[in-house]
């Protein structure tokens, strides 16, 4: 059944040689398809965010840079970062440059159990609305 799609019909006549052809149009089709949505796509759904996360920086953000340096945003600029690597030391960067921003594990936690609070909150609202009625 495989070897019938990838090599397409014998062809006995010549009505069998246009569904051949419209076989290899799907396919094609198909092909294409399968590309953009495990290739193409998440390529650009990264980089836009990418992106957005160089856009978003601003004073006191931990960064890694593409080489590899840790360091702390110091002064944000419109096209360069000034990073500060360790007491006296500055570095200016390209935006570019920056490829992770290290979030605090303590201030998601913060987060999270903030999230979690107004959670137990909304539901006891719920809940007494219920018994109200």
């Amino acid at each position: 059944m495989l070897n019938y799609i990838l090599l397409g019909a014998p062809q006995q006549g010549a009505e069998d040689a246009g569904g051949s052809g419209m076989m290899s149009i799907i396919m094609i089709v198909a092909l294409i398809a399968i590309f953009y949505f495990f290739m193409i796509r998440p390529e650009n759904k990264k980089r836009k965010e990418t992106e957005k996360m160089i856009a978003a920086l601003k004073k006191g953000d931990k960064v890694v840079t593409i080489g590899g340096i840790h360091g702390v945003v110091s002064q944000p600029k419109e096209n360069t970062i000034i990073v500060k690597v360790d007491d006296g030391t500055k570095i200016e960067f390209n935006r570019s440059a920056i490829s992770t921003v290290l979030v605090d594990k303590k201030n998601d936690e913060k987060v999270v159990k903030m999230d979690k609070s107004e959670k137990t909150e909304k539901s006891e609202k719920t809940e007494q609305s219920k018994d109200e009625k």
